[in-house]
């Protein structure tokens, strides 16, 4: 990775892909100017699933939400920029979307926190983490754009 990048994951998770909108979701994050260096489509098993959210283990939304999760397949992402995590979740919006910025992903789509259409990474550090958990170093595609230069500093 180049100094001063930080990578993110970003799921589009089943509500997002039964509506459509994974192309919005990738469209904003490219235009914003972060690069797309993983991606793969797929169904979550069971187990899987209780890994990744294994921080959420024991509380009220945890049997719903792996329920949801695994219920229809979700579009699996890995995001570069500098201040990654910070620039995506700021595009997809907060978490609940009635307190997301007009403009934002889940503010233009999302009425309620349990549809809100999208995972992001919430640290570098679970970031690293779950980018791990997703992808293998040989998924991750170590790429420049033409444009890099315009958009990233340095």
């Amino acid at each position: 990775m180049e100094a001063g990048l930080e990578r993110t994951l970003v799921l589009v998770k089943p509500d997002g892909v039964q509506r459509g909108l994974i192309g919005e979701v990738i469209g904003r994050l490219e235009r914003r100017g972060l690069r797309l260096i993983a991606a793969k489509f797929v169904r979550i098993a069971r187990a899987f699933a209780e890994e990744h959210y294994a921080v959420h283990k024991g509380k009220p939304f945890y049997d719903p939400l792996i329920a949801y999760i695994t219920s229809s397949p979700v579009m699996a992402m890995v995001w570069e920029a500098p201040d990654a995590v910070g620039a995506v979740r700021q595009t997809l919006g907060a978490t609940r979307p009635l307190e997301a910025a007009p403009g934002s992903l889940r503010h233009d789509f999302a009425l309620e926190v349990g549809r809100n259409l999208v995972h992001a990474s919430d640290s570098a550090e679970t970031a690293a983490l779950e980018v791990d958990l997703w992808f293998s170093k040989g998924d991750l595609v170590v790429w420049e754009r033409a444009v890099d230069p315009w958009i990233f500093e340095g």
